[in-house]
C-alpha cells in the first residue's frame, strides 16, 4: 500500500506538441503532484516496427521523475495495438456481434488471438526490463479499463464451446438447462453449436457474456503472472477498473467479473468520471468508491478523474478541491487526473487536462496546487482511512445481463432504464439520506457484518445465494429488495414455482402477475409520500400471506394491491418493492423502513453529504461535504475535534458555516 497519499495525473511526452519535460516536471511539483501515470497509451511509440523497440523517451521521463522526487505508475502498453500488427495479423481485429472492426479506435482487437497475445507479452516484457529498476516506479497497471471487446471470432467461439462442455459435459444437459428445444434450437452435437450473434435465447446469449467476461479475468491474470517476473517485492500492482457509461461513469460494469479480476491486483483501481458544474452531486463518487473498495475490501486508487474532463464539465469554483476530498471520504488513498496537458491531437483533444491548450499554469493548475497541498497535510490523517459500514448492497452482473436480455419493457421495445439505473435508484436515496454503503458482488454469500442487505432486481439468483439470504434475515438481518428479485436462476431460466423463488417465506407474499404501469401512482397512509407519486417502468401485484402493505397502487383497476410491503420473519425483517417510482418516493420510503431496521438516520440530507471514518491516528474522522452552491449551517451533534484543512479547534455540537461547494474534516480528538 502506497506510504502517502498519492496526487497526480497522467503523463504523456509522447503527446506534447513540443519538448518541455522539465518544464512539466517543475509544474508538476510546484502544484503538490507526487505521482505520474505513464506508458500505458503508446505501444507504437515504445516499438514502431515490429522487433523495434526505443524506450529512449520513457527513460527521459523516468530520470526527470527521479530528479524531481516523483513516484510512477507504468502502465502495460496493450490496450491499443500499433498498425503495423493489424497488418501483419488482419484477422487481431475482432469480430463483434456489430460486424467486423476496423483499425483506428482502441481495444479493437481479439484477446484470444496467438499473435495478440505473443506480441503483448513480449512488449511488455521488454518495458520491464526497461523501467522495473527505477526507484520511482512504485506501481504497474495492467492494461487499461479491459473488457473482452465483444469478441464473437471463430476461435473465441470454439473456447466458448469447450468452457460450454466443461460446465455442462453433454449436449443433452446444455438443452436442458438452456431451453434449447424453443423455435427448434436444441443441439444433437458439440459441433452443431452455431455463431452464438444470432442466438435467441437469453441463457446461451447470457452465457457467452459470461464467458467474455472470464476473458478479461484470464487476460489480466495471464499480464500479472508477467509482471511478477519482473517486479520488486515492493512495487504495486494496480488495474484501472471503469463502470457502465452513460455519458460519465454510471453503473456496475457489465462486461466485467471486476471481483473476480480483482485477483490479478493489489490495490483497486477505479476510473471515475462525473457530470460538474450544476450537476455535480457527488454521487458517482460515492457509488464508484463503494465498488472499488469493495473488490479487494480495502482502500484503492483513482487512477482516473477529471480536471477539467469532458465539454460541459468545467468545474465551478471549489468543486475540484470539494471533489477529491469525497474520494478520500469515501477511502481513496490517491486521486490522479486524466490528464496533465490538453492534448492537441486525435479524439480526446477536448478532454481538458488540468493544463489547458495553452500548457501555461492557469486557475486549474492553481486549483490544483491546492488540493496538492491539502494532500500533503492530510496525509498524515487520513492514509488507509477504514470504513464501517451497516448497509450493503449487493450486486449481480448476470442479472444485469439478464435484465439486458429481459428488460422492464415488451419484448422488441426499448427500455427506459436498465440495471444500472434500478441499482443507482436505491444507492442515490441511500446517499441522500446520508447512510454509507459497502458494495458486495453476488458471490457473497456471509452477510452477517451488515444490519441492511439491499438486492436491487436480483433477477438471476442461484439457489445457494437465495438460501443465504432468507438465512441471513432469520438469523435477524433485515432485506430491502426491488421487483424482479428471485425469478431466475444463474443460467436465466425462471424458476417454475412460486415468485420470488425461495423467498416468498421471507417476504411473506407472492405474485404470478406483472404489467407495465400506466397512469398508476402510490398511496399510503403510512409514508409521507410526495403528491401525485407515479408508478412507471414496471409493476407486480403481490398477495400478501404474512407481510403488511405500506403503499398500495392507486390505479381504477388495481387500486389497493400491495406495492411495498414489510415482512417481520425470524428474527429479522425483508421490505419489498413491487414497482419503480420516483426518487423523491423513494427516499419517503426508506426514511420510513431503515429506522424500523434499527438504522437511526442522520438529521442531514443531501446537498450537505457526510461521511464518517478512523483515520491513520485512529482518531475518528467526519467529514461534511456541501454540494451545493449556497452557504449551509451546520448543527449537527459532533464531538470536540480539530477541522483538518484549516485547524480550527470545534467545541462539542459547535455549529459552523460550510461554504457553497465546501468542505470540513473534523477529527476527533
Amino acid at each position: 500500500m502506497p506510504d502517502k497519499l498519492l496526487f497526480g495525473a497522467a503523463y504523456y511526452a509522447e503527446y506534447m506538441p513540443c519538448d518541455r519535460l522539465e518544464e512539466d516536471m517543475d509544474l508538476l511539483v510546484g502544484a503538490g503532484f507526487n505521482l505520474i501515470r505513464v506508458a500505458e497509451s503508446a505501444w507504437s511509440t515504445w516499438e514502431p516496427r515490429d522487433g523495434e523497440f526505443d524506450f529512449s523517451l520513457l527513460r527521459r521521463v523516468l530520470d526527470a521523475a527521479e530528479r524531481h522526487g516523483l513516484d510512477v505508475i507504468v502502465g502495460t502498453p496493450t490496450y491499443a495495438i500499433p498498425p503495423w500488427l493489424a497488418k501483419k495479423y488482419p484477422d487481431i481485429l475482432s469480430e463483434t456481434h456489430a460486424g467486423p472492426c476496423r483499425y483506428g479506435p482502441r481495444q479493437n482487437f481479439d484477446l484470444t488471438h496467438p499473435g495478440y497475445r505473443f506480441h503483448a507479452e513480449r512488449i511488455i516484457r521488454r518495458l520491464m526490463e526497461a523501467v522495473c529498476g527505477y526507484d520511482c516506479v512504485i506501481c504497474f497497471q495492467l492494461d487499461n479499463e479491459t473488457k473482452p471487446y465483444d469478441t464473437c471470432s471463430p476461435r473465441a467461439q470454439a473456447l466458448f464451446r469447450d468452457w460450454l462442455k466443461e460446465r455442462f459435459g453433454t449436449v443433452e444437459a446444455l438443452d436442458r438447462e438452456m431451453g434449447l428445444a424453443y423455435w427448434s434450437n436444441s443441439l444433437a452435437d458439440w459441433e452443431d453449436l452455431p455463431d452464438v450473434r444470432g442466438t435467441i435465447n437469453g441463457s446461451l446469449g447470457a452465457e457467452y457474456a459470461a464467458f467474455q467476461r472470464h476473458l478479461v479475468t484470464e487476460f489480466l491474470l495471464w499480464q500479472r503472472s508477467v509482471v511478477d517476473e519482473y517486479k520488486r517485492p515492493d512495487q504495486l500492482v494496480t488495474h484501472n477498473f471503469d463502470y457502465d457509461w452513460r455519458g460519465y461513469s454510471f453503473g456496475p460494469q457489465p462486461e466485467v467479473d471486476q471481483f473476480d479480476a480483482a485477483a490479478a491486483v493489489d490495490i483497486a483501481g477505479c476510473d471515475i468520471y462525473h457530470p460538474s458544474g450544476p450537476d455535480l452531486t457527488g454521487a458517482e463518487i460515492a457509488f464508484g468508491g463503494a465498488v472499488a473498495r469493495g473488490l479487494k475490501k480495502d482502500n484503492y486508487l483513482v487512477l482516473e478523474t477529471q480536471a477539467q474532463g469532458n465539454t460541459g464539465w468545467l468545474p465551478f469554483p471549489g468543486q475540484l478541491r470539494l471533489q477529491a476530498i469525497s474520494h478520500l471520504a469515501s477511502g481513496a488513498d490517491g486521486v490522479e487526473y486524466w490528464h496533465w496537458h490538453s492534448i492537441h491531437n486525435g479524439l480526446e483533444s477536448y478532454w481538458k487536462g488540468v493544463l489547458s491548450h495553452d500548457l501555461t499554469p492557469g486557475q486549474t493548475w492553481r486549483d490544483a496546487a491546492r488540493i496538492g497541498a491539502d494532500f500533503a497535510a492530510l496525509s498524515p490523517h487520513l492514509l488507509h482511512l477504514k470504513k464501517t459500514n451497516r448497509v450493503a448492497v449487493l450486486v449481480s452482473t448476470r442479472s444485469q445481463i439478464g435484465l439486458r436480455w429481459f428488460p422492464t419493457c415488451g419484448i422488441n421495445e426499448t427500455p427506459d432504464r436498465t440495471y444500472s439505473d434500478y441499482v443507482r435508484w436505491l444507492c442515490d436515496s441511500l446517499y441522500r439520506l446520508n447512510v454509507e454503503y459497502d458494495v458486495l458482488s453476488d458471490g457473497a454469500r456471509d452477510f452477517s457484518g451488515y444490519d441492511l442487505l439491499v438486492l436491487p432486481c436480483l433477477y438471476s439468483a442461484p439457489e445457494d445465494l437465495l438460501r443465504a439470504v432468507d438465512g441471513y434475515v432469520k438469523a435477524g438481518g433485515h432485506v430491502l429488495a426491488s421487483f424482479r428479485t428471485g425469478f431466475a436462476d444463474e443460467h436465466q431460466k425462471i424458476y417454475h414455482d412460486a415468485q420470488p423463488h425461495m423467498l416468498t417465506d421471507c417476504f411473506g407474499l407472492t405474485y404470478d402477475r406483472f404489467t407495465t404501469p400506466k397512469e398508476t401512482g402510490l398511496a399510503s397512509a403510512a409514508v409521507g409520500l410526495p403528491a401525485d407519486t407515479a408508478v412507471t417502468d414496471w409493476m407486480e401485484l403481490p398477495a400478501l400471506t404474512t407481510a403488511e402493505a405500506l403503499c398500495t397502487y392507486d390505479h381504477p383497476a388495481w387500486g389497493g394491491v400491495p406495492a411495498v410491503t414489510v415482512n417481520g420473519y425470524g428474527a429479522g425483517s425483508a421490505a419489498y418493492l413491487a414497482c419503480y417510482f420516483g426518487p423523491e418516493a423513494l427516499d419517503a420510503v426508506l426514511g420510513y423502513l431503515l429506522p424500523r431496521f434499527g438504522l437511526d438516520l442522520p438529521a442531514a440530507r443531501f446537498p450537505l453529504i457526510v461521511k464518517r471514518g478512523v483515520g491513520r491516528t485512529g482518531h475518528a474522522v467526519t467529514f461534511y461535504l456541501n454540494y451545493s452552491g449556497e452557504t449551509l449551517p451546520v448543527s449537527l451533534p459532533h464531538p470536540a475535534g480539530l477541522s483538518l484543512l484549516d485547524g480550527a479547534a470545534l467545541g462539542e455540537n459547535e455549529p459552523f458555516d460550510l461554504p457553497g461547494w465546501g468542505a470540513v474534516i473534523l477529527e476527533e480528538r
